[in-house]
């Protein structure tokens, strides 16, 4: 089993666990942000159109795709999640003011209020249309770049309705969501939809084998800090045995330290000499 398949399997298990049931939770995923973004690749298309007797850029595109997984995380790890067909027909049916704009930032260029942004869906997905003022300067660079090639992803924000986690929680479905007051356009960075919170978790596990060692331990110190966490099991501690007894010195005998017998008798035949 591979390193992510194992990751996803037991971020499934720990989903699982926390609803306490088999039955699929239909809350959103733990720690999705309540208005997430999905990007992805889509093609765009630009030319200038006269419309109401003036010259705009129209840019055409989709905003987001049905039926087509893509990688998400939240708290527990991976998941793949899937926009459903049909997922935005309610809020199109009520609607809702949606602007468009470049990376989710930045004025408005153009709005559904002003009759300006077009959306529709259809079996691909969410399709929008915009008329883009061409005397403006941030027009002009980014037709530039769609020109250019340089952008070639679109995103939009959204705010979930209804959704549903698969029995064994490894795919969450979102089966409606409200467009109201949320924007559409081209992003910088789509190919992997993500939203914030995935963003960070992905790249965070993706940095720690060449994560600088200040930032490495300072990571390692906060995560040793969290009450969530269980320490992993510690191998049993290494057996010593114990120390062997020095074998008893063996005894010596006393070195006598007294005079031998031949140096008394030569001692005696001295004196007797010296008599």
């Amino acid at each position: 089993m591979s390193t992510m398949t194992a990751l996803r399997a037991q971020a499934a298990a720990a989903r699982s666990a926390a609803a306490g049931s088999a039955t699929p939770a239909t809350t959103l995923p733990r720690d999705r942000p309540e208005s997430p973004e999905v990007r992805f690749r889509s093609q765009l298309r630009a030319k200038k159109v006269m419309r109401d007797e003036q010259e705009w850029y129209e840019v055409s595109g989709y905003a987001s795709a049905f039926e087509q997984g893509y990688e998400m995380y939240d708290f527990y790890g991976p998941y793949t999640e899937i926009v459903s067909h049909g997922a935005a027909d309610a809020t199109l049916a009520a609607d809702p003011e949606v602007v468009f704009r470049f990376n989710h930032a930045g004025t408005p260029m153009a709005g559904t209020r002003n009759s300006r942004l077009q959306l529709w869906a259809d079996d691909a997905g969410l399709g929008q249309r915009a008329w883009l003022n061409p005397k403006r300067a941030d027009v002009q660079l980014l037709v530039q770049a769609l020109e250019d090639d340089d952008v070639r992803e679109q995103s939009f924000m959204f705010r979930i309705t209804s959704g549903q986690w698969s029995p064994d929680y490894t795919e969450y479905r979102i089966n409606a969501f409200d467009l109201d007051r949320g924007d559409v356009g081209p992003v910088t960075y789509g190919a992997n939809p993500h939203t914030s919170v995935s963003a960070r978790a992905g790249d965070f596990l993706a940095s720690i084998p060449t994560m600088p060692p200040l930032m490495a331990r300072e990571a390692l110190a906060r995560l040793a800090a969290r009450a969530d966490i269980s320490a992993p099991p510690t191998l049993p501690a290494r057996t010593v045995p114990a120390p062997v007894p020095a074998a008893p010195p063996v005894p010596v005998a006393p070195t006598e330290r007294g005079r031998s017998i031949t140096m008394l008798r030569t001692q005696l035949l001295v004196d007797r000499d010296e008599d």
